[in-house]
């Protein structure tokens, strides 16, 4: 197999490594972590949990008791999934190192859908007359919460000038 070299035309960028590149300092890298929050995961779920509360109050009050089951079947099948997976990404061993990091994500993720599949499962087993409709318009609400948590994330911090 044979591999098409990169272009060497100017300004395409391949010719050369960049010159003016310069690595940040232990204290820029504070610096810019402190001015760049990240959202946390709990963060995520309680948003979550109280949307999907608000919806199920919502179904109750408009279309009934069954309604409002099915809404909240849909809620649990993203909420326990959620808090589970945020307790496994936050815990000591998930920071151990990046390597067990990635490792534990996708162990989590994998856990948070096998449960997300159980809870949809026992819902439709254990609760009488399930609403799918309804069900699904739970689910999608309350994950959609993710885009919520990210509009209302605390604000960036200016950063300050550490080279001077």
């Amino acid at each position: 197999m044979v591999t098409i070299p990169p272009s060497k035309a100017p300004g395409s960028g391949f010719d050369s490594e960049p010159t003016d590149f310069v690595p940040l300092t232990r204290l820029q890298a504070q610096a810019l972590a402190k001015a760049q929050p990240m959202v946390s995961p709990w963060w995520v779920v309680l948003g979550q949990l109280v949307i999907g509360s608000l919806a199920t109050l919502v179904a109750w009050w408009v279309f009934g008791e069954s309604a409002a089951k099915s809404v909240a079947c849909g809620v649990l099948a993203v909420v326990l999934p959620a808090a589970l997976f945020a307790r496994g990404l936050t815990s000591q061993f998930a920071r151990a190192n990046p390597g067990v990091a990635v490792m534990s994500f996708f162990v989590w993720e994998l856990v948070k859908i096998v449960v997300t599949i159980g809870v949809l499962f026992a819902a439709h087993r254990l609760v009488k007359d399930l609403n799918w409709p309804a069900m699904l318009v739970g689910l999608i609400v309350t994950i959609k919460v993710y885009w919520l948590a990210l509009a209302f994330k605390r604000k960036a911090k200016p950063l300050q000038n550490i080279n001077a």
